[in-house]
């Protein structure tokens, strides 16, 4: 597996997206710099999330950018995507691990200093830690971690930190500055009315440059 370069992941979400084209919105993102793309479709049909990861597939191995499905380990052996990222509930890691092998990418989500641990120990290549902030994105919001807990977490764990929940341009460096390697974002991008300058902003925050 090649570096990946975790400063911004994009969550495309297709219910976030609306009546928008979300491999539009995926395309914009990545012609402004984002560096990652994890896509989510936990409404959708088989059929319809798999056409759409095929679609953004496509694309992205063109532009050299590593894309990653959300629970679905079926669509990603599917489209050939770099990986899958679990929740708490999903498919435990060791079993994903024997279905996708060891060169794809397998991403858990954590709130706690435990399943963070947990995690690393069973072989994920990344955790997706949070909530950090208050957010509206999910229907039973976990506890919340504020920077401190994403501290604590980065003292406990080697691997890669993608931090996600409320993170947006204003907060972006300080969630850096806290030990995360990147942030994931569906709102800060999938919301704004210019995904490129949206994109622009968030990088300029991470690198410090705002």
């Amino acid at each position: 597996m090649k570096p990946i370069d975790w400063r911004l992941c994009l969550v495309a979400d297709a219910e976030a997206a609306g009546d928008r084209n979300l491999v539009f919105i995926i395309r914009e993102a990545v012609e402004a710099g984002t560096t990652l793309v994890q896509l989510r479709g936990k409404k959708l049909s088989t059929k319809q999330f798999l056409n759409m990861a095929l679609e953004a597939s496509e694309y992205l191995k063109s532009r050299n950018i590593p894309f990653i499905i959300n629970d679905r380990i079926d669509v990603a052996l599917a489209c050939k995507a770099d990986g899958v990222h679990l929740g708490q509930e999903d498919l435990p890691l060791p079993f994903a691990r024997q279905i996708l092998g060891e060169q794809r990418l397998v991403g858990i989500s954590v709130n706690t200093i435990k399943e963070a641990e947990e995690a690393e120990a069973k072989g994920a290549s990344y955790i997706g830690a949070g909530p950090i902030f208050y957010t509206p994105s999910k229907e039973e919001l976990r506890t919340i971690l504020h920077l401190e807990g994403l501290r604590t977490i980065r003292e406990k764990v080697k691997i890669p930190i993608l931090a996600i929940g409320g993170i947006q341009a204003k907060n972006a460096r300080d969630v850096i500055s806290a030990g995360a390697d990147g942030i994931a974002v569906i709102s800060a991008l999938m919301a704004s009315d210019d995904i490129r300058k949206a994109t622009r902003k968030l990088l300029e925050a991470i690198e410090n440059r705002s």
